[in-house]
């Protein structure tokens, strides 16, 4: 989510180096793109593979880099517009993409480019999907993707970070709920429906997933860079083999071959050979492959489709819906016990740092059981921060919680039986009219979804108007997701299911076991931000009717932390919008509450925000 630091980085003599290499004669393209993903597709990085943070200064998880000869450009979404204005430096125009008349970095690319334009990528960071439709759009203006002989930025990163090499363990089947050769067998029926001989798994989280092992490699993603090749017959994991512990090597063992995970490619290059392909069968690669991987397997050798791996990683089993369950309750307990700290730190006068607020919630969650760290930078956020929708404090260099303002945190944390990401917007002193008609059409939208009973095939696309419609009354709206899918003691964001309004959420259909967030949004730039997220489970829902035999689906919700009834406006809310404020209050206070027994100020804090019916 965040990162920390918004600070601006002089980027002149950066870019005068990468455009430099531009122009020698190996190299020779005109413009060079720089994506934010590693060569696994990666949403978040290890520091070694930041390259588009690198050249361009900006830090945030989403965007694209295009530097010319002469310009520079930063593509990113509406969550990041603000925090990218401050941080790119005069060299840069920010690309605000989603807003009328702003091309994709995809769509610039063919658009806005001159004719005959030679543009510079390396093959291990575009999807092979991107570049075969890039490739086709840029043949009109006689265009062309050039695949580089190296990476650029590499080549004038000079203190770049060595790639990550840390312990990987094996994460216990009392945690999974299922074993590894389970999932590679459903794998192989999956190959059995779709006429394949083999599926190349390039995801981290699908690997990690996949063999029931966790790692470090990526702050906040307990993930370890490898990638698979599954085959009718064989598994192959590719990893540095210093970095499996014992207990992971013999968890594997007699059932996976261990090759260097340098070795990949070369093991690419052979496969196809080995597998007796038919013009019928194929190698499955997953939509988010490099075109490096597909390169290496070979033209017509592969089927590019959504993995498989993603579709069984997102459907969670009893054991892992459990898990969600128990690691919210504890989770819920660092959450009260930091609120009421808060609290009383700002009612006795004392000057608390946002940073120093996230350090202080980051401290609770570590004594919880089960704890492995946290899911992402804590956004710790006061007044107008908290409109920056992906904020996260400077420790060296950050704003005083202050007491008459909003404070808006969002947080998360990895346990062995979940993984958890939860925001509450509070005010410690007098709430504004304003403050809270915005926080209750916000609390509206996430009850809303929450309340939702929708039919089996409905997409998170579909749905996503609930969440906005009380916004909208008020002629007010949020530029991020509704929702985005939750990993078990994995990367809080995955996919393939969402809510939101990017067509891709209209893509997989929200089904039982999935996990996604539910948190609208409302921010006042320069001002406040209100954000109300608690992550739900789907579940089948019973109803007085089955039209067309379809069933139907609602929401378990398993976050625990009250919604702070003074930022309310309940004359805006309906009787039933009240009930379910009073039943979600009676609900986190019956299964928190016995937890923290030992924590007097924290028990006395929750009972009178739980108590404060409305």
């Amino acid at each position: 989510m965040g990162a920390a630091g918004q600070h601006t980085v002089n980027t002149s003599d950066r870019l005068a180096k990468l455009r430099a290499l531009m122009q020698k004669k190996e190299v020779d393209v005109q413009a060079f793109v720089v994506p934010s993903e590693d060569q696994h597709s990666s949403e978040y990085l290890a520091h070694c593979d930041e390259r588009r943070a690198f050249i361009s200064g900006f830090n945030g998880s989403a965007g694209c880099a295009i530097v010319t000869l002469d310009k520079a450009y930063l593509f990113t979404d509406g969550r990041y517009f603000l925090q990218a204005g401050k941080q790119l430096d005069q060299n840069w125009t920010l690309m605000k993409q989603g807003l009328p008349d702003v091309p994709t970095w995809q769509e610039f690319l063919h658009k806005n480019l001159d004719r005959k334009t030679k543009i510079g990528i390396d093959s291990t960071l575009i999807s092979a999907f991107d570049a075969e439709s890039l490739s086709k759009q840029l043949a009109p203006k006689e265009s062309s993707l050039v695949s580089l002989p190296y990476n650029l930025v590499d080549a004038i990163w000079e203190d770049r970070p060595a790639r990550p090499t840390n312990k990987v363990f094996h994460l216990d089947e009392k945690y999974s709920g299922q074993s590894h050769l389970d999932k590679v067998a459903k794998i192989r029926e999956e190959l059995v429906k779709k006429k394949a001989k083999a599926i190349v798994v390039t995801m981290l989280d699908e690997v990690a997933w996949l063999f029931n092992l966790r790692g470090s490699d990526i702050d906040f993603n307990p993930v370890f860079f490898s990638y698979a090749v599954v085959t009718t017959d064989k598994v192959t994991l590719f990893i540095e083999g210093k970095q499996l512990d014992d207990t992971a090597r013999g968890y594997l063992e007699h059932h996976v071959e261990i090759k260097p995970y340098d070795s990949f490619f070369d093991h690419l290059k052979g496969l196809a050979g080995t597998l007796d392909l038919k013009d019928d069968t194929k190698i499955l690669l997953g939509d988010k492959a490099s075109l490096a991987v597909a390169e290496a397997l070979g033209q017509g050798t592969y089927t590019i489709v959504r993995s498989p791996v993603t579709d069984l990683k997102a459907i969670k089993n009893a054991t892992e819906l459990e898990g969600f369950r128990q690691s919210h309750i504890r989770d819920g307990t660092a959450l009260a016990r930091y609120f009421a700290w808060l609290e009383e730190q700002l009612n006795n006068g004392a000057e608390v740092s946002e940073s120093q607020g996230s350090d202080q919630l980051e401290k609770y969650r570590s004594e919880l059981d089960l704890f492995k760290g946290l899911s992402f930078t804590t956004i710790s956020s006061t007044g107008p921060n908290g409109a920056i929708i992906h904020y996260s404090p400077d420790p060296n260099d950050c704003d005083i919680i202050k007491k008459e303002q909003i404070y808006l945190c969002d947080s998360g944390g990895q346990y062995l039986d979940g993984t958890t990401d939860v925001t509450r917007t509070w005010h410690f002193g007098t709430p504004t009219d304003e403050e809270k008609r915005a926080f209750t059409r916000v609390l509206q939208g996430h009850i809303a979804i929450d309340t939702a009973i929708f039919p089996v095939g409905t997409t998170g696309y579909i749905i996503d108007a609930f969440a906005r419609r009380a916004l909208w009354q008020d002629g007010l709206d949020f530029r991020h997701g509704t929702g985005h899918g939750v990993g078990h003691f994995l990367n809080v964001h995955e996919g393939p299911h969402g809510i939101g309004t990017r067509i891709t959420h209209n893509s997989a259909p929200l089904k039982p076991g999935m996990t996604v967030s539910n948190e609208p949004g409302y921010y006042a730039d320069g001002r406040f931000g209100i954000r109300i997220e608690n992550v739900v489970l789907v579940r089948e829902a019973k109803t007085p009717n089955n039209f067309g035999d379809k069933g139907y689906l609602g929401f378990e919700n398993v976050t625990m932390c009250p919604i702070q009834v003074k930022l309310i406006n309940t004359d805006l809310l309906s009787p039933q919008e009240k009930l379910w404020v009073n039943n979600y209050h009676k609900e986190v206070f019956s299964k928190v509450s016995p937890l923290l027994q030992n924590d007097p100020r924290a028990l006395e804090w929750l009972t009178r925000e739980c108590k404060n019916a409305i």
